[in-house]
């Protein structure tokens, strides 16, 4: 099967989707498919897409089209897109589609309908209620002059949760939701243990334990709500520190501000971005995992974090009920207060702590790898080829 992925980035900094998309093409290229990679970016954005994908297994294998940052036209029209598009479709089975709102996709998703190729699109939680209020007319002018027609156009809209299909139905799109969730390479996990790299980088922290938040530093992933639960936390673990890794994206300095207002300066560490190997060192050497956000699709993050076997406190706005049903850790509302009581909680008693951490780690393994997610995406796009053979057959009269 030929397979063709669309996305506006491939830069890391930009969070999960991206991180999804390189590894769902790898897993699918494992499987004996060919299987391509269409998106803009540049040598520095490559070098850290790579450097992040270093340890995933056959990478090598997806045909990658990276073309220029766009300027205002082609953010506007995606017109050096479309040509490359147009090359790259021929003989195509299935175009994916990652995220809503950029214009290369709309540009994907009309000419593989004229050419009657088959699309669907993984929103990633852009299309969920929280996420359509944020400059809410600009996305109502974008779904009028065309987004829409992307949506309901598609074979199927690839939810990452029962939650976000939900979160959906206020749109009323024509397309059905596929709930397949994203996953993880068991294989950029190794070696296990705690080796003290990551550690070793942030010479304050010594060996005292830490919470991680890894996440991109926006309002979204509410750092606002992180700053007060862990000065409310602070004072009933004082072993215990707070390392803030992630790009800038605009909530930083606000929370710097709220850090030192509470006079706990000394006790949090920002890194900035970590990827690949720190990034798991990170997650190996900490105590807890910790993401107060206000939405969140199926986060790449919390799913990693499991997997290193790392207890996670997070917010019911992160979708994943799985991590309480499991008993791999704790969710709480979108409230500091309960955010401090959870992280509490997980940090005083290390023996139940760490028998959450085997539990995520179990649960990961068990449902949440991408060579299983690469199969069911597979049985997806055979499944709407399925149909339209059998609608091609039955129009040309043709026996079955």
């Amino acid at each position: 099967m030929k397979i063709i992925h669309v996305i506006g980035s491939v830069d890391p900094a930009k969070g999960g989707p991206q991180a999804v998309v390189i590894r769902l093409a790898a897993a699918q290229a494992a499987l004996g498919h060919d299987v391509h990679l269409v998106s803009y970016g540049n040598p520095e954005i490559e070098r850290r897409s790579f450097l992040a994908a270093a340890a995933i297994p056959d990478f090598g294998k997806v045909q990658r089209h990276i073309l220029p940052m766009p300027r205002r036209m082609e953010r506007l029209f995606a017109p050096r897109a479309r040509r490359r598009l147009r090359r790259l479709l021929a003989g195509a089975d299935f175009v994916h589609l990652h995220g809503v709102w950029e214009a290369i996709l709309p540009a994907a998703a009309a000419l593989a309908r004229r050419r009657g190729i088959a699309y669907c699109v993984r929103p990633a939680g852009m299309l969920d209620v929280w996420s359509l209020k944020q400059k809410a007319w600009k996305k109502q002018l974008a779904l009028i002059a065309g987004y829409r027609r992307m949506l309901d156009g598609a074979a199927f809209i690839q939810a990452l949760n029962a939650d976000e299909a939900q979160l959906m139905e206020p749109l009323a799109l024509k397309a059905p939701s596929v709930v397949i969730p994203n996953g993880i390479f068991l294989e950029e996990l190794e070696p296990g243990g705690r080796s003290g790299t990551f550690r070793r980088r942030i010479p304050a922290l010594g060996d005292r334990r830490f919470i991680l938040f890894l996440s991109r530093l926006h309002y979204k992933k509410g750092l606002d709500i992180l700053a007060e639960a862990f000065a409310m936390a602070a004072a009933s673990c004082p072993d215990v520190d707070l390392v803030v890794a992630g790009p800038d994206e605009g909530a930083g300095e606000a929370f710097k501000r709220a850090i030192a207002a509470k006079g706990l300066s000394d006790r949090v560490h920002i890194t900035g971005p970590v990827y690949g190997r720190e990034k798991i060192d990170a997650m190996r050497e900490a105590e807890c995992f910790c993401l107060p956000s206000r939405q969140e699709g199926f986060s790449v993050a919390i799913t990693e974090a499991l997997a290193c076997g790392l207890p996670v406190v997070i917010t019911d706005a992160c979708h994943f009920p799985e991590v309480e049903s499991s008993g791999a850790g704790l969710i709480c509302s979108l409230d500091a207060a309960a955010v401090a009581d959870a992280l509490a909680t997980v940090l005083c008693d290390p023996l139940a702590a760490r028998a959450m951490g085997e539990r995520g780690g179990a649960l990961v393994r068990q449902h949440y790898t991408w060579p299983k997610i690469a199969h069911r995406t597979i049985e997806a796009y055979a499944a709407v080829l399925d149909i339209k053979r059998r609608v091609f057959t039955a129009r040309a009269g043709l026996p079955a």
